[in-house]
């Protein structure tokens, strides 16, 4: 069994913590009821999702520019992305608290 772990090397590790990352994200955006934590939970997602790219870049002996310039557009549209996200929870809530008061 200790011959499994001895042999991973640290690219192997990297992508093996990225898709539990992964599906840790996508678990809880399925569990969760919270909209704002369904956005988290996304962003946990997506983070995953980059460092599986960033893992498979750095397989080869020269790191392949192509992934990385794709986690780094990914980066800003997840930004931009979970502001937009964020705003519109923000108006959801604010329309059903309205729709609550008497």
């Amino acid at each position: 069994m200790t011959e499994l772990w001895t042999s991973w090397t640290y690219v192997d590790l990297v992508l093996a913590l990225g898709a539990a990352v992964l599906v840790v994200g996508l678990v809880g955006h399925l569990l969760v009821t919270d909209l704002l934590r369904r956005v988290v939970a996304l962003n946990v997602a997506s983070g995953g999702v980059m460092m599986v790219l960033l893992a498979l870049a750095a397989r080869s002996e020269e790191p392949d520019p192509v992934p990385q310039a794709l986690v780094l557009t990914g980066i800003v549209i997840m930004a931009a992305a979970t502001g937009l996200a964020v705003a519109l929870v923000r108006r959801v809530e604010s329309v059903g608290d309205e729709e609550e008061t008497p």
